[in-house]
């Protein structure tokens, strides 16, 4: 008998939310990714709670146990309950009757093999009841044990149902998995024209997930085998993207994986925040480790910096402390001191003392920049 680690039940919410659910007989179980990450040691980001009770019960046992509940997703059976300041969201045991290869219309269950049916991958399939005893309806345990990702069940019908369960297949071998399931591998293959049903923002969050796994590099090995990789980026480049993590001092870092793998910018509809990052390091293609710096800040220039060593250029012994150096060292002149030059001859001065002030790695005097900027800014006729 397997059970999760004590202290994963020594919680005084879960505890009060487990049994407020199962005061009048009903059933409830952690499942997922809480029992999956338990099991491994690994950290526990949420906790996702079954039950057979109809979503209105589960409402109803709540307030019973003077705890808030939140009908989130009712229709699909999820109703937030909150204990302690915190939400557990739980989710009555479900049933496919169709999908269309993205979206699933459901039935509520009373039985517990019916839901374990309809998940992804057999190590998700995994639930623990409150004494934390792991009940393993699709054997997901020993494919846990051996960090084997499989899909529950025949993996075409997996896919078919949901064709972003590819791109979640090699997300979860880059953080899980040690092996793939051959016939998982091949059905990702064969299906992997579906990917174009599903929407860039899926694809891209998708992707961010998958690069910021410790070491990415087998996925995206397999996505290429697959024909996926170049499906969704047709430029990619799977070898820099290896430079780059072998570069790497420590893991981290998915905009910068993102760039090695990909030459251009690709249209993945990231947040604006990111998208512009994404650019400024392809833009940055060709700068010096002290523009970077001055021009970029810190964290981009270090992804500028690894991305440099990518490409085969080795970084130098100090080149954490010129990035820090670099970054905090503003130009020390302003408009104001190169009156009365103004609009374009201007900017063109101000372009010149910040190239004379990186050139000098940040040791040039105030008044040799402002010389170097009016040399600059005179008019070329």
């Amino acid at each position: 008998m397997t059970r999760l680690p004590a202290h994963v039940m020594d919680d005084a919410a879960l505890m009060r939310v487990l049994d407020a659910l199962t005061a009048q007989g009903d059933r409830a179980l952690l499942v997922g990714g809480a029992v999956r990450n338990a099991l491994l040691g690994q950290p526990i980001d949420d906790i996702d709670i079954a039950t057979d009770a109809p979503p209105q019960r589960t409402v109803a046992l709540a307030r019973a146990a003077g705890l808030r509940a939140v009908p989130t997703g009712i229709d699909h059976g999820t109703v937030t309950l909150v204990a302690h300041g915190r939400g557990f969201e739980v989710t009555t045991f479900r049933r496919d009757v169709q999908t269309d290869g993205r979206h699933a219309v459901v039935a509520f269950s009373t039985d517990l093999a019916e839901d374990a049916a309809r998940r992804d991958f057999t190590m998700n399939a995994l639930y623990a009841d409150r004494d934390g005893t792991v009940i393993d309806p699709m054997g997901g345990l020993p494919d846990l044990v051996a960090r084997r990702l499989r899909f529950v069940g025949d993996p075409d019908a997996r896919i078919a149902e949901d064709y972003l369960r590819i791109l979640r297949f090699f997300r979860f071998f880059a953080r899980y998995g040690h092996q793939a399931d051959p016939a998982a591998v091949a059905a990702c293959a064969v299906h992997r024209d579906g990917l174009s049903r599903i929407a860039r923002e899926r694809i891209g969050a998708e992707l961010k997930k998958l690069l910021a796994a410790p070491d990415p590099g087998p996925a995206v090995g397999l996505m290429a085998q697959t024909g996926v990789l170049a499906l969704l980026l047709p430029d990619a480049t799977p070898d820099r993207l290896q430079a780059l993590l072998a570069a790497e001092p420590a893991p981290g870092g998915w905009l910068r994986r993102l760039a090695a793998l990909c030459p251009t910018p690709p249209d993945l509809r990231l947040s604006r925040a990111d998208q512009r990052a994404l650019t400024a390091l392809h833009r940055a293609q060709g700068w010096s480790l002290d523009q970077a710096a001055f021009r970029m800040g810190a964290d981009l220039a270090t992804d500028h910096a690894l991305l440099d060593a990518a490409d085969g250029h080795p970084l130098p012994p100090d080149w954490q402390a010129r990035i820090a150096r670099g970054a905090d060292a503003p130009l020390p002149i302003a408009a104001a001191d190169l009156a009365p030059l103004q609009g374009p001859t201007l900017g063109r001065a101000l372009k010149a003392a910040e190239a004379a002030w990186i050139a000098s790695a940040f040791t040039l005097p105030a008044p040799a920049l402002i010389d170097a900027a009016l040399m600059a800014g005179k008019d070329p006729t």
